[in-house]
């Protein structure tokens, strides 16, 4: 991974147009300012995945793949009303010079809402359009034309339809046609690399079928991420996945709490699975903070102290979500190495077919 270092084309905050954008929405395709990455932290990343341009840490084809969105007009898909001629809309983008509140009311209608955005008309039912946009996104992978993908995937369309003629779905044709930044787009968007298609081979086998090592090693992070991110919170290391090694447990400075693994082993896999991700989703907002707190301009904006609320989960899931603030620093790794040690004892089980 390496540190971000801007283009000087085209960064402009997408919500405001100031002409200082240092951050970048990953899933919206668009720069953010500094007030309005501040709005965008207080939402959530189920709804804007935010990192630093300056300081995240950016896999290349990810950073590229925000570049050609941004360059490309992925900004329209979401403000396709505001210009669209005859628009009824009475609402006016936000300059850089308007007050907080302004954008904010903006950029809840805008992302949360998604008030302004493109929608096409469909005649058919629900179960046809799906279908419809998914073969649209089936077709479009194949080329490097990234944005229609963005449409089509902003209009609904699964980054997992499997197209039953084709007998295949996106990501596996995207693999198949060396589009690195179509995948990384339908990674973005929730793609799993273990689908299989009509002949049970996965992306992953393709990538290694045609020795793309790029691609295969892009692959096998996404399918890591969370444990790779739980080991590099810890030790600033990462497994080496290419050796085999997919997972890091750091040797000195930490060990488990014999009362809390406990307590982890017990539960099935399925609530396993979003402790981890709740734990995962804590680690980017402790890591995201911290980048906030370190930079000049951030002092007259509000940090996200806790994990800002998901209203696709449950109240109680919510609650213990937001006490993963309460720990401390040492509390927090001890159970982000805790989690890291149970899941390479449950993949070891898996692979054993226990």
């Amino acid at each position: 991974m390496s540190r971000a270092k801007p283009k000087q084309n085209l960064e402009v905050c997408g919500d405001c147009g100031a002409l200082d954008a240092t951050w970048a929405s990953v899933n919206k395709g668009i720069l953010l300012c500094t007030p309005c990455c501040s709005i965008h932290r207080s939402l959530g990343r189920h709804i804007s995945q935010v990192k630093s341009l300056l300081k995240g840490s950016w896999h290349p084809n990810q950073l590229n793949m925000v570049y050609a969105l941004n360059n490309n007009g992925a900004n329209n898909i979401w403000e396709h009303a505001l210009f669209e001629n005859g628009s009824k809309l009475m609402k006016k983008k936000p300059t850089a010079k308007d007050s907080i509140n302004i954008k904010q009311e903006y950029i809840k209608m805008k992302h949360v809402q998604c008030a302004f955005a493109f929608r096409e008309s469909y005649e058919d039912g629900l179960l046809s359009v799906e279908n419809e946009l998914g073969k649209q996104l089936h077709a479009s992978v194949r080329t490097a034309n990234l944005e229609t993908s963005f449409r089509l995937l902003a209009l609904g369309a699964d980054p997992n339809y499997f197209h039953d003629e084709k007998g295949s779905t996106p990501l596996h044709i995207a693999i198949k046609s060396d589009q690195k930044l179509q995948v990384e787009l339908l990674l973005v968007h929730g793609a799993d690399p273990s689908y299989p298609d009509n002949q049970g081979k996965t992306a992953l086998d393709y990538a290694r079928k045609f020795n793309n090592r790029d691609l295969l090693s892009r692959l096998i992070e996404n399918q890591y991420e969370v444990t790779d991110t739980f080991s590099y919170y810890l030790s600033l290391h990462k497994p080496d996945h290419n050796s085999g090694m997919h997972f890091y447990i750091p040797q000195t400075g930490f060990k488990s709490n014999s009362v809390c693994l406990s307590k982890l082993q017990k539960i099935n896999n399925t609530l396993f699975e979003e402790l981890a991700m709740d734990v995962f989703d804590e680690v980017d907002r402790r890591e995201t903070e911290a980048i906030w707190l370190s930079c000049g301009d951030t002092t007259d904006f509000n940090g996200v102290p806790f994990l800002p609320v998901d209203n696709t989960l449950s109240t109680t899931r919510n609650q213990g979500r937001q006490k993963l603030a309460r720990f401390s620093t040492p509390e927090f790794k001890s159970l982000v190495y805790d989690i890291l040690v149970d899941t390479q004892r449950r993949q070891m089980m898996s692979d054993n077919g226990n």
